[in-house]
């Protein structure tokens, strides 16, 4: 990263440095690679470390760097498309999809969850843990409550707790019919737990995406998937070019 500085520049100093900034992130860093640190940075481009920092905010706010506890400023990887065209449908776990199961049990859904699953509640409920990976970093988290009326086939399998659990219950769901699929999506704070498997503090801005699986004239399963809104963008039918950051 070459020295530039900044003393001379009419906007203010910490806008003009995000873009050199930005600048030596296409062409002298790699995705994963750890930034020099503030003091180094600082002294290369002549300005002040609060200045720094307010450039280096505005780039993480735009999710081209990530601040890692214990390992410090890294160049992020591409944002990962959620895409939210409500017109495309498939079960999770259907051939082609990028999430992993983590595991599986028996639970009681949350209260919104459970008034949407509505009739379905009236025996056990599946929760499948799942995660989105990207550059071997988790980017997204996800719970799918799959109550047991809808995978009557689950009560012949024998499997342990766990991930080959949650891949049963995934095969047996793919069985039905999918009627469609309706999705929201909000920003939200990082729980606890989502906040240590993403890798962020609790509380961290995150995207939370809510799907309702329909089949046989009611809702199947609901996922509620968080997405890291430093890593994550949205993206709407069939248009490419068109994205909403998530930032």
């Amino acid at each position: 990263m070459g020295t530039t500085r900044l003393e001379t520049v009419p906007e203010p100093k910490y806008r003009h440095l995000k873009t050199v900034l930005s600048e030596a992130l296409d062409s002298e860093f790699a995705v994963g690679e750890i930034l020099p640190n503030e003091r180094e940075l600082a002294a290369r481009f002549g300005v002040a470390r609060a200045t720094l920092r307010q450039a280096l905010e505005q780039l993480e706010l735009e999710g081209r760097l990530q601040r890692r506890r214990g390992v410090g400023t890294t160049v992020a990887p591409p944002r990962v498309g959620v895409d939210v065209n409500p017109v495309r449908h498939s079960w999770p776990g259907a051939p082609g999809d990028a999430w992993q199961t983590e595991g599986c049990e028996e639970t009681a859904p949350p209260a919104a969850v459970a008034g949407t699953l509505g009739a379905y509640t009236g025996g056990p409920v599946y929760a499948v843990h799942r995660v989105r990976m990207a550059h071997g970093q988790a980017v997204a988290t996800e719970t799918l409550y799959v109550p047991a009326a809808s995978v009557p086939g689950m009560s012949g399998i024998e499997t342990e707790a766990g991930a080959a659990r949650g891949r049963a219950v995934l095969r047996e769901l793919n069985r039905l019919e999918l009627g469609g699929q309706e999705r929201a999506v909000e920003l939200g704070s990082a729980r606890a737990e989502d906040a240590r498997r993403l890798d962020r503090l609790p509380g961290a801005p995150v995207l939370v995406v809510t799907t309702r699986y329909l089949a046989a004239g009611g809702t199947a399963a609901v996922a509620l998937s968080t997405y890291r809104a430093d890593t994550c963008r949205l993206t709407f039918g069939d248009f490419a070019g068109v994205s909403l950051l998530a930032s």
